[in-house]
């Protein structure tokens, strides 16, 4: 199913604030949020930007090298969600398809260090059926959260 980055957002939680990825989904209302660290937040808001802040930070210099090296980032996969033991939820998981001069490669990933990689790249992002039915929630929870940017001020 064809996804696309719809914002990067700050939910309140009992244990403080936590950074929610939120992705639409193609034709469908709801969306699937991803829980991540505030670290990967800025990252994928900067690349959203396309702002050249000077010196590269992690995800550049990963883009950057593998470019350097003849690779290109062909899409970036959400393939499944994983139960976590304590009854918390579950991880996602990606596959981050990569183009290289001499084949294809699928590189395990977490979802926000290849979503920060797609943000700069534009490349396609998709979701397997199994992580939107197993994950979606309602559109609306997480329109009235802030935005990533307005939270951590100057990215």
């Amino acid at each position: 199913m064809k996804a696309s980055i719809d914002a990067v957002r700050v939910a309140g939680t009992p244990q403080g604030p936590v950074p929610v990825l939120v992705l639409g989904v193609e034709g469908e209302d709801d969306v699937v949020p991803i829980f991540i660290g505030f670290e990967e937040a800025t990252s994928i808001a900067r690349g959203l930007e396309a702002e050249d802040i000077g010196r590269p930070l992690t995800h550049d210099l990963l883009l950057d090298v593998m470019e350097e090296l003849g690779g290109r980032i062909d899409r970036v996969v959400v393939s499944s969600i994983e139960e976590r033991d304590d009854g918390q939820g579950g991880t996602y998981i990606a596959d981050l398809h990569v183009e290289t001069p001499r084949n294809s490669v699928v590189i395990d990933a977490r979802p926000s260090d290849s979503l920060a990689l797609a943000a700069r790249t534009n490349a396609p992002i998709e979701v397997t059926e199994s992580v939107f039915e197993n994950g979606r929630d309602d559109r609306e929870k997480f329109a009235e959260l802030e935005d990533i940017r307005e939270v951590a001020g100057d990215l």
